[in-house]
């Protein structure tokens, strides 16, 4: 390679990608790592491309790096689809490369993932130039960032069989605890890191609640808290991490200041609350704020996001469910490039707005929000349960464990506690209400579900209850 050569962009030309498919074909080992990040289209000439991509589709085909006599054979018998001058372009290019020893090799194998990354920039930029006439900067700015990170990825996968010993190892998830034993026991000590946890319930249940407690019970462990509200103040959502942390009231908190704030400090983890916005921030705006909060030495060890369905899209589809669904797939995402549990909730639809037990199909918008989350729980409180500070947990999707239970909870908005109740077979007594509902955490049998199902029957056949 000449002196010229290796001076700008032009750098990787004709001499460059020439040598570059010859050490593919040359070194196994080489083509094993460039392959992983090696689109064909990089390459600028024609018959570099038909001949890397026979070599490409025999490793696929076969698990085997083809030999020198395999490829004269493709090359013999596998080009009828292409031209007369492409045919002689590889096969000449090919006896080349037999006879010719290849010089700089260490600069090909150095200069290659760079050549990849401009190569792929290049054409991000052009896909650019189309999405700016629609004004759709986020996902400019995510095709943009997308290209820059090709070859960034140093994991090659989890070997099965090398790695066996790491999968027993507790802190492979590495957990943070829910603060329920009950929902711990099941999940294998909580959410983990990379895995994203959904709180399912209806307008006024105390979604954003929840997710105040379990960042609570973050905190308590240590972690750093990134918690983003896009329906309620930063210092609302504040003000009820002071009422959870501490027990005092929502309403009695500015009179205990003082005490408040010498309980705060005994906390190890560091809480973050940054608000937006409702439908004002997306998934890299959220991305682009952790960013910034890692450069000043701030790594999340839980992320909060109250609530996702509130996310504006980066991309635009027609029909909103494609929208939500893009959302949640970003969200989990987002967990594993942070390498932590994330938390977030979603809306029931307006058959869970009353409902005894909220089960997965009263989710909001879409359904298919469900598949990419790792555990889902819904919390349901009737007009009753609210007025006896009551209310049922069904584990509705667990990835780590068993899922199907009911769990009845006490729910104080008040102090924003949310505790299990303990496990009785007799009814609860709340004031002068008895409850006959069984205590302990129960798995909807088809009996239990088809019970539901008719005491629902019933309620509508009252009189008054529904228009004919």
């Amino acid at each position: 390679m000449s002196r010229t050569d290796r001076v700008g962009f032009g750098k990787y030309g004709k001499s460059f990608q020439e040598g570059l498919i010859q050490l593919i074909y040359s070194d196994r080992p080489f083509a094993d790592q460039i392959t992983e990040v090696l689109d064909i289209n990089f390459l600028e000439l024609e018959y570099l491309k038909v001949f890397v991509s026979r070599i490409i589709e025999y490793r696929v085909k076969y698990n085997l790096h083809p030999s020198s006599e395999a490829i004269t054979s493709i090359l013999n018998t596998d080009l009828e689809k292409e031209s007369d001058v492409i045919k002689h372009q590889v096969r000449d290019y090919f006896r080349k490369i037999q006879y010719n020893e290849l010089s700089d090799i260490e600069y090909i194998k150095e200069q290659s993932l760079d050549f990849c990354k401009k190569q792929n920039l290049k054409k991000a930029m052009m896909r650019s130039v189309a999405l700016l006439q629609t004004s759709s900067f986020d996902e400019i700015s995510k095709t943009i960032n997308d290209a820059l990170k090709l070859g960034s990825d140093n994991n090659f996968g989890y070997d099965y069989l090398a790695d066996f010993e790491e999968r027993f190892k507790p802190k492979h998830r590495m957990p943070v605890s829910t603060g329920w034993s009950e929902i711990d026991s099941i999940t294998g000590g909580g959410l983990g890191k990379s895995e994203l946890g959904v709180v399912i319930a209806p307008t006024g249940a105390g979604k954003s609640m929840v997710l105040v407690h379990l960042g609570v019970e973050a905190l308590r462990a240590g972690k750093n808290v990134i918690h983003y509200t896009l329906e309620l103040q930063d210092t609302v959502v504040a003000n009820r991490y002071d009422s959870c942390l501490t027990g005092y009231p929502l309403t009695d908190i500015k009179d205990f200041k003082e005490e408040v704030l010498e309980e705060v400090k005994k906390i190890e983890g560091k809480l973050i609350v940054k608000e937006y916005p409702t439908k004002s921030a997306s998934t890299n705006t959220i991305k682009s704020h952790l960013a910034r909060l890692k450069k000043r030495g701030i790594k999340p060890g839980m992320i909060i996001i109250d609530y996702g369905d509130l996310l504006r899209p980066v991309v635009v589809r027609k029909e909103k469910r494609n929208e939500l669904e893009s959302i949640y797939e970003e969200m989990r995402g987002i967990s594993t490039e942070f390498s932590c549990p994330v938390w977030t909730a979603s809306q029931t639809n307006r058959s869970g707005l009353n409902a005894e037990v909220i089960t997965m199909e009263s989710i909001s918008e879409a359904f298919s929000k469900c598949f990419v989350a790792d555990l889902i729980f819904s919390v349901s409180r009737t007009i009753e349960d609210k007025q006896a500070n009551t209310g049922r947990v069904f584990v509705a999707k667990n990835r780590n464990g068993p899922d199907g239970m009911v769990y009845p909870i006490f729910m104080d908005t008040s102090n924003v506690s949310i505790k299990f109740a303990p496990n009785m077979t007799n009814g609860v007594t709340n004031g002068n209400n008895t409850s006959s509902r069984p205590l302990n955490p129960v798995a909807l049998t088809p009996q239990m579900q088809r019970d539901l199902l008719q005491q629902k029957y019933s309620s509508l056949r009252k009189p008054g209850s529904r228009k004919k």
